[in-house]
């Protein structure tokens, strides 16, 4: 009797594990089936592509693509090269989206196809909050403006009939605008309000913007129309539901997505 009772016992365990193993195979298979949107980024390109201190990639354009990808019930495997290289892998088909704040011109949109923006920056004339007398943009000229020299800012700047002091990025920009020894500098708000977030006490405000606006949108290869279209109506959707501002809140302090 004790034996049946085991052998029936034994049998359900059996029964269990089988049902449990061919469930555990089915959520396997609708995973798998699930499709794959394979993002283009660099992963360092803080803030908007970066991997964090616990090596985790984050950034406002990650989550964006990330918002995205639930949005049109797709899995996304981050495709993470130096922009170059980034390029190049899109081109061989290696990623099917580019989310890194590439901007919409005339020459990509001839090769490319490109979603609604969800990031939106504009020229600003940056000065020390002390300056009250470089109030627009033709005040800088004859005035020192610190700019990389390989930016368009610096031609910009030169076209204004400026100084150009020579500096490696922004923050060192910054640091000779804060301290008196440069005027001004030109660069996007978006990198701007970047910088006060990382240091709010920084002695730096924006006098001018310019009506000039780069549009940043997520870029697919011409031929994918129909993903492009579901991508576009998602952006469109967060958009509308205020989750694009309430990224850019979370690491601008500031909408950016308009």
């Amino acid at each position: 009797m004790k034996k049946s009772m085991i052998a029936v016992a034994s049998l359900l365990v059996v029964g269990v594990l089988f049902l449990a193993g061919c469930q555990s195979k089915a959520d396997n298979n609708e995973a798998s089936s699930k499709n794959v949107l394979r993002v283009g980024t660099e992963g360092t390109y803080s803030p908007f592509s970066y991997r964090d201190d616990n090596d985790k990639l984050t950034g406002y354009d990650v989550d964006v693509a990330k918002a995205v990808a639930k949005k049109i019930d797709y899995k996304v495997k981050f495709v993470e090269a130096p922009w170059d290289s980034m390029l190049a892998a899109f081109d061989a088909k290696k990623s099917d989206v580019i989310f890194n704040q590439v901007s919409i011109t005339p020459e990509r949109k001839e090769k490319y196809l490109f979603s609604t923006p969800y990031s939106i920056s504009h020229p600003a004339l940056i000065v020390n909050k002390d300056n009250n007398e470089i109030k627009d943009f033709a005040d800088l000229k004859g005035k020192k403006s610190a700019q990389s020299l390989t930016s368009n800012y610096a031609q910009m700047a030169e076209d204004l009939g400026a100084e150009i002091s020579s500096v490696d990025g922004f923050s060192k920009a910054v640091e000779l605008v804060s301290d008196k020894r440069a005027d001004a500098t030109l660069n996007d708000d978006v990198t701007y309000y970047d910088y006060l977030k990382q240091k709010p006490d920084a002695p730096i405000k924006i006098v001018k913007t310019s009506d000039e606006a780069t549009e940043v949108a997520a870029m697919f290869h011409k031929g994918d129309e129909k993903l492009a279209e579901k991508v576009d109506k998602a952006i469109k959707e967060l958009e509308a539901d205020g989750t694009l501002t309430k990224l850019s809140e979370k690491y601008f302090n500031k909408d950016i997505s308009k």
